[in-house]
Order: C-alpha cells, then structure tokens, then sequence
C-alpha cells in the first residue's frame, strides 16, 4: 500500500503542505477563499527542532491503537488505510493521547481529524505531495 513518506534532508519547513492539506480539506478551491484570516487545521503539520524540518502525519499502521481504542467505532480500517467516520465520533479525544505519532488532532468542529490519504478529495494523490516544492513528502510504496 501507498502510504506518505518525509525525507527530512530535503524539508524546507515552508509548511506550504499545511496549506495544502487545508485547503484541501475545506471544500473550497481556491487558497484564499479557504483560508485567508481564518485559523486552517491541516491534518499534517511540520515540526522543527534545531536544524531539521519534518512533516507529522498519520503512517496508517497495520495494526493501529487509535482505532482498537476508539469508543464510538468512529475510526476503522478501509484498504490499508485508517478513517475517521465523523458522524460516529463523539470528541472524547481518546485516539489523540494513544496515536504514538502525534498524527490525530481536534478539528474545527471539536471532532478529531487525521490524514486520510486525501481519499474523500479525489486529488489522485495526497495535497501535502502534491504542493510540496521541493519533493521531501513522497506517496510511494516501501
């Protein structure tokens, strides 16, 4: 399965994967439109500590503890790829403490969110790949 990679050596930490992955996600096509003055909530971050820049996002894990500890069913296993159903999940924040990567966050209606592969945006591959200027986020099979 495909599943988003970071090279960190080629990172910028332009967060310009942020911006994609919100706009992405917000149903909206045009960057300004979706984003500008308002708080975005990207569903990949980029950390940095001293000299290195690297993107966070979910790595989908083959036997994953965000979904074996989420109360309402909310998230689940589809094709190798962990979602979220939104209408199931009730906020309790569970899978936010247990997710060892840090890749589950609160979203802008108080539900959790995470990387989805861009799978419900029809984007072919993920946004964060796609506006990444200098390819250190790759969508490949390891």
């Amino acid at each position: 399965m495909k599943k988003v990679y970071v090279n960190e050596e080629w990172c910028l930490g332009c967060h310009l994967c942020e911006y994609n992955c919100a706009l992405a996600n917000s149903g909206e096509s045009d960057m300004v439109k979706a984003l500008k003055n308002k708080k975005i909530y990207p569903r990949i971050r980029v950390e940095e500590k001293d000299d290195t820049s690297f993107a966070v996002s979910c790595r989908h894990c083959s036997d994953p503890l965000c979904v074996k500890s989420c109360i309402s069913g909310a998230l689940h296993v589809t094709d190798g790829i962990v979602s979220i159903d939104y209408n199931k999940c009730v906020g309790c924040l569970t899978c936010v403490l247990v997710c060892p990567f840090g890749a589950i966050s609160k979203g802008e209606s108080g539900n959790v969110q995470k990387c989805q592969l861009c799978a419900e945006n029809s984007c072919g591959s993920p946004a964060c790949v796609q506006g990444c200027p200098n390819r250190a986020i790759v969508y490949e099979e390891r």
